[in-house]
C-alpha cells in the first residue's frame, strides 16, 4: 500500500524525506519528472497538463492519494483538478497547507473568518511561476489579515540543486536573500516555497539571520500527511511502493542518493 509523492525533479525527495521518517509503516510511490523539469519556469497551462498527466499516471499505478510535493504544481495545477473532479477514491493534495497551518496557527478546517495573526512580514522564496501565480497570498489572504508577504523569484536555484551544483546554489541563494532584504528589511518569518529548497535551509537561515523564523515544508507536510491518514485510512492505496522517473534512472538514482545520504534507486517511469 504506497501514498503518492509528486514532484516535477528531485525537491519532492525533502518532503518524501521526512515523511519516511514520520510514518515508517507507511510505502510511498515518488513519481519525478526530471526529464522536464524545473516547472518553475513553465506557463501554467503547461505546468497543469504535465502535473495532470502524471498524477493519473499514479492513480492508475495504485496510489489513491497523491501528494504534489512541487509548489509549482501546487499553484498552477491543484485547484483545477479539484475543480474538475478526481476519480471516485482518489484524492490529490499540494503542499501550501501545511505551510499555512504553522504560519497562522490554525487547522486548514477552520473556516472562520481571518484574523490577525502574530507574524506580520514573511518573506516568501519560491520559483518564478509559483511567485506569479500568487497562489501563496490568495490562500494565506482566506485565514489572514494583516500579513505583508514579499515574494522574490529564486531564478536559477532549482537547476544548481537538481545539477548538485551547491557552491552556485548557496552563492544564488545569498543573491536572491540579498534582493528580498532591499525590499523587506526586517522580515520576521521566511517560507521556502519550493521542496528542493529545503535542501538549502542553512544557506538560506545563514543568509537572513538568526532573528528569522525560516519555515521548511518537510516536517510540516509529514505531520499533516499523518494527521490525514489517520482521518483517511482508505487512502493508502493499493500500489506497490518504489522511485520512477521520466528522466535518466541512473543520474537521477545518484543524484537522489547524494541528497538524501542513503542509497535510492529509480526506474523508468
Amino acid at each position: 500500500m504506497a501514498v503518492g509523492i509528486f514532484d516535477s525533479g528531485l525537491g519532492g525527495l525533502t518532503v518524501l524525506d521526512a515523511a519516511q521518517k514520520h510514518l515508517p509503516d507507511v510505502d510511498f510511490l515518488y513519481y519525478g519528472d526530471n526529464a522536464r523539469a524545473p516547472y518553475g519556469v513553465r506557463d501554467a497551462e503547461d505546468v497543469f497538463q504535465l502535473t495532470n498527466q502524471a498524477v493519473h499516471q499514479m492513480w492508475d499505478m495504485g496510489a489513491n492519494l497523491v501528494i504534489l510535493a512541487c509548489n509549482t504544481a501546487s499553484a498552477a495545477a491543484l485547484r483545477r483538478m479539484q475543480e474538475a473532479g478526481v476519480p471516485e477514491g482518489k484524492r490529490v493534495l499540494g503542499v501550501f497547507v501545511p505551510l499555512i497551518e504553522a504560519l497562522t496557527e490554525r487547522n486548514w478546517g477552520d473556516n472562520s473568518p481571518p484574523r490577525e495573526v502574530e507574524v506580520k512580514h514573511v518573506a516568501l522564496f519560491a520559483t518564478p511561476a509559483t511567485v506569479s501565480s500568487r497562489a501563496f497570498q490568495r490562500e494565506l489572504a482566506f485565514r489572514a489579515i494583516g500579513v505583508d508577504v514579499e515574494a522574490q523569484a529564486c531564478g536559477g536555484l532549482v537547476d544548481a540543486i537538481e545539477d548538485g551544483d551547491m557552491i552556485l546554489a548557496e552563492a544564488l541563494v545569498k543573491s536572491h536573500v540579498d534582493a528580498l532584504l532591499r525590499k523587506m528589511p526586517k522580515p520576521q518569518a521566511a517560507i521556502l516555497g519550493c521542496t528542493h529548497y529545503p535542501l538549502m535551509e542553512e544557506a538560506f537561515q545563514n543568509a537572513l539571520g538568526d532573528d528569522v523564523k525560516v519555515f521548511s515544508q518537510g516536517n510540516l507536510v509529514a505531520q499533516s500527511l499523518g494527521d490525514y491518514l489517520k482521518r483517511h485510512p482508505n487512502m493508502l492505496g493499493t500500489g506497490e511502493a518504489g522511485y520512477y522517473t521520466t528522466g535518466d534512472p541512473t543520474r537521477v538514482s545518484t543524484r537522489a542518493t547524494q541528497f538524501l545520504r542513503r542509497e535510492i534507486t529509480f526506474k523508468k517511469a
